[in-house]
């Protein structure tokens, strides 16, 4: 009886020390609240205004779950290559 109760304390505690599960990258996003839509709005209104300052187009990339904005010239924008990507 006794060297049972030291297993499961053992068997306890080992797992209360485990790591946590990692996230799973390709788990659905959740939507986004209407505050962070709204912020998402007011950064694209500012890369926007920031790129055509410098003669190009703003375009936007989720990288990370993050959305990343890159300023790419009309002619990269034809050619459909962004951030310097080549296209495939």
């Amino acid at each position: 009886m006794r060297w049972t109760l030291s297993w499961v304390a053992i068997v306890a505690a080992g797992c209360a020390n485990a790591p946590p599960p990692a996230e799973n990258p390709s788990a659905p996003v959740p939507p986004q609240s209407d505050a962070q839509q709204g912020l998402e709005a007011r950064a694209l209104e500012q890369a926007e205004a920031k790129c055509a300052s410098e003669g190009k187009k703003a375009e936007a990339r989720r990288v990370d779950n993050v959305t990343v904005y890159d300023c790419i010239t009309p002619a990269d924008a034809a050619a459909g290559t962004a951030g310097g990507a080549k296209p495939q």
